[in-house]
């Protein structure tokens, strides 16, 4: 292909996947304990999670644009373009750093390409748009065809996350201390989504996990183009069971295709903690 399609460790994709199909992908950094770790599948999302319940902090480090031209100039070098999505901008200062990187690139090679679209996605739902744009990448799409998609498709991919211990939303910032306190006495899980504009938001809760994982389950499916045939992700903090029982709840009512379930990075996880779930299917544009 003439160009290079890139994503970061935060679409929570199998490093398998990454190599086996040929995308590149640019990995975090974890800070955990004494330790900084790159967010590369070094560290087992077991291990990981396992820290996290014994009490260890957790905290992420964005991308630098060195690393993100580290990452693209080989390609650029070879007289490749190069199409990179990443986490949102929401969440991360990740992407200005990519548009930094970019820009010094392209001074330097004012004849290729970098596109670098934001869209709003988070974990396994950035990794279904990844997956989605590979596809198009190996049936032969140009780069305008995968800038044209992303711009048409990127807000179809629809994100319902639960989280069991609402301590990590509380050092997010997210819930207050009281609350987190309070909802984890009476048992109440948080439905969240993402917004058009790639936040994570409250839109509801509910008491005790399964009624969480069932509501997440029909919440997704609701959402459904009951006209696709559906891949579905759905990313976990080390509680793979139930990531299967959501899929088995969805089977109910959605043609499903495909599935890819696997634990959630430590992007990701170090701000959700263990026993995160979330789903991601192409759908409805998303709304607030």
């Amino acid at each position: 292909m003439s160009y290079v399609l890139f994503t970061d460790s935060s679409a929570d994709l199998p490093w398998s996947y990454y190599r086996e199909h040929n995308v590149p992908c640019v990995p975090f950094s974890v800070n955990i304990g004494t330790e900084t770790l790159p967010d590369d599948g070094s560290l087992s999302a077991k291990d990981f999670f396992r820290r996290l319940g014994e009490g260890e902090l957790a905290t992420t480090s964005q991308i630098p644009p060195a690393r993100f031209t580290e990452f693209f100039e080989p390609a650029l070098k070879e007289g490749k373009d190069i199409f990179y999505v990443g986490l949102t901008v929401a969440l991360s200062a990740t992407y200005e750093s990519a548009c930094m990187a970019r820009a010094e690139l392209l001074e330097k090679y004012p004849d290729r390409r970098i596109e670098a679209p934001e869209a709003a996605c988070v974990s396994l739902g950035l990794g279904l748009l990844v997956d989605a744009l590979r596809k198009l990448r190996d049936g032969g799409a140009s780069l305008d065809d995968l800038v044209d998609f992303t711009a048409k498709n990127a807000l179809r991919v629809n994100h319902r996350f639960t989280v069991d211990d609402l301590m990590f939303l509380h050092r997010g910032g997210r819930v207050s201390k009281t609350s987190a306190i309070v909802g984890s006495l009476l048992g109440i899980k948080p439905m969240l989504h993402v917004s058009p504009e790639g936040k994570l938001l409250n839109h509801g809760k509910v008491r005790g996990r399964k009624q969480s994982l069932t509501t997440m389950a029909a919440e997704a499916a609701a959402l459904s183009d009951p006209d696709l045939v559906h891949t579905v992700t759905v990313s976990h903090g080390d509680c793979e069971d139930e990531a299967r029982f959501i899929v088995e709840e969805m089977k109910k009512t959605m043609n499903i295709e495909q599935v890819i379930i696997h634990p959630l990075g430590c992007c990701i996880g170090a701000h959700t903690g263990p026993g995160t779930l979330a789903v991601f299917a192409f759908g409805k544009e998303r709304t607030e």
